[in-house]
Parts: C-alpha cells; structure tokens; sequence
C-alpha cells in the first residue's frame, strides 16, 4: 500500500553493454533469467517495493543501453538519481577498466553529490575470471563504492545489491527526506549493524 511506503527512491544501472544489467534487474524484480536477454534499446525501467529495516521504499530502477549511441539519454536519465549500480562483468578485464569513463559521466551528469554508490562484479557463475574480486574490492574503496560481486543466473548477490544500496541511501536523509517533507525516520540502532544481512561482503562506510 503506497500511504505505508516511506519514500520513492530512483536507482539507476549503469556499465558497458553485455554485463547483464538487464539481467540483474530482472532477477531482482521478477526472479527469472533469461540466457538470451536482449540488448537494451534506449531505457528500460521497473519499480518493485521492498522493505529494509521495517520500512518500505518504493525503488523505480533505470536500465541503460550500454552501447555509445545511445548517450544522448544520458543527462535526463541521471538527474535526481539518489542511487547507482555500475556493472561491470568479471569475466571480461575492459568492462572492468571502462568503469572510470562510467563514473565520470555519473559525476558530470548526476545532480547529488552524495549519490550512493554500488559496484557490482556481474557473472561469478562463470570459470574464466579476468577480474579478481580483490580489485573490484579495491576499485570500490577509491572511489567511495559499496562492492558486491553477484550471478544474476545463480541469484547469488542480486538481492543483497540493491537491498544494501537502498539501506545506505536511507541512512543519508539528505537524500531522500527533502522529497518527502515530513517523513522522517530514525533508523536507530540498525544503522550500526556491520554488513546488514549480507554478511561477508564489503559495505564502505
């Protein structure tokens, strides 16, 4: 029931095209995958609700086409944004070095300077690794990121994703409380929780 949603949240999905951000979001909001998932045209977007801590958010999510030719979208698509997912796949090393030209384009289009950040190492079903998980871990630290590395084939990871980026962005009120004049909440004890329920991966504070 939307009047017991704390507030609605836009996430966006970004990183080079054949990552599997279609698929991550899929797995997140239906629970399927699909070995011959599409090419992303232009943007595609779904909303799914979910509750962190006792309260709701509604998360309305934005996936990209990852291909040049589509950049025209870009600055509508980043405005207001309080959270982001860069992608990048673990088996494939250029996806992983692309990912500085993704966060500068975050920087020269978003509209928060607090926006939060997750960096996920996609496909870790897959045997030939050409990322390492510490440098993805490393990656991360430098620039501010939280760090998971998931299979949106197996699900592992893709909950813990997006449900700790949302419990990151709820613990920044300046985020979201300015959208939602008088709403507050206080997150109290939870907020020092180390890793939430995702124990084992790397939240940076």
């Amino acid at each position: 029931m939307d009047e017991d949603v704390l507030t609605t949240l836009k996430l966006l999905i970004i990183g080079e095209s054949g990552v599997g951000k279609s698929s991550l979001l899929i797995r997140f909001t239906d629970d399927t995958f699909d070995p011959e998932q599409t090419a992303t045209i232009g943007v595609d977007f779904k909303v799914k609700t979910i509750a962190i801590d006792g309260n709701s958010a509604k998360l309305a999510i934005w996936d990209t086409a990852g291909q040049e030719r589509f950049r025209t979208l870009t600055p509508s698509y980043y405005r207001g944004a309080q959270g982001v997912i860069l992608v990048y796949d673990v088996t494939k090393r250029d996806t992983f070095t692309k990912l500085e030209n993704w966060l500068n384009e975050l920087e020269t289009y978003t509209t928060r300077n607090d926006i939060v950040k997750m960096l996920v190492g996609n496909k870790i079903d897959k045997d030939n690794h050409e990322v390492e998980r510490n440098e993805g871990l490393k990656f991360a630290r430098k620039h501010s990121m939280l760090f998971i590395e998931a299979s949106a084939k197996t699900k592992d990871g893709v909950q813990c994703a997006f449900e700790e980026l949302v419990e990151k962005i709820l613990q920044t009120p300046g985020l979201w409380e300015s959208d939602n004049p008088g709403q507050g909440v206080r997150l109290g004890e939870q907020e020092q929780r180390a890793g939430g329920a995702c124990g084992g991966y790397c939240a940076i504070p």
